[in-house]
């Protein structure tokens, strides 16, 4: 597995990466810039949360490690990683339907709420990594 040590990173591919599962204290990267905006991450073995000029993005519990995060206007797509099976919860458009693939399995569709925030879980315990993709419908 790997964690991203630094917290937050831009990778080779212009994605980032964020996330330390490992860490035992909370840890904290602010004003990160990346492609014009502004993030925050908070990551420990407890809690992943990742925020975009102040607006939630992303936040799983217990912690993970997220890799390779797109987000286009209407779909997201990352791989995951953790030590435990994760309940994730990521910010897309409200009142929308999406369709969620994991590890090229559809697992359904869901309608985020007036907060626009869409909730789901991922098995990580059997997997080394698992890759998420929403897509609006």
């Amino acid at each position: 597995m790997s964690v991203v040590k630094e917290l937050i990173r831009t990778e080779e591919n212009g994605k980032i990466s964020f996330g330390n599962y490992e860490l035992a204290q909370k840890s904290k990267v602010s004003d990160f810039e990346y492609d014009g905006d502004i993030y925050k991450v908070k990551t420990y073995k407890e809690i992943t949360k990742l925020e975009r000029n102040g607006m939630f993005v992303y936040e799983s519990v217990p912690g993970t490690t997220v890799l390779d995060l797109e987000e286009k206007e209407d779909k997201m797509s990352f791989a995951v990683e953790g030590p435990q099976d994760a309940q994730i919860t990521v910010e897309m458009e409200e009142d929308a339907e999406y369709k969620i693939v994991i590890d090229k399995e559809e697992a359904g569709q869901m309608k985020t709420n007036l907060g626009g925030k869409l909730s789901f879980s991922v098995e990580l315990e059997q997997a080394e990594q698992v890759t998420v993709q929403i897509e609006r419908i």
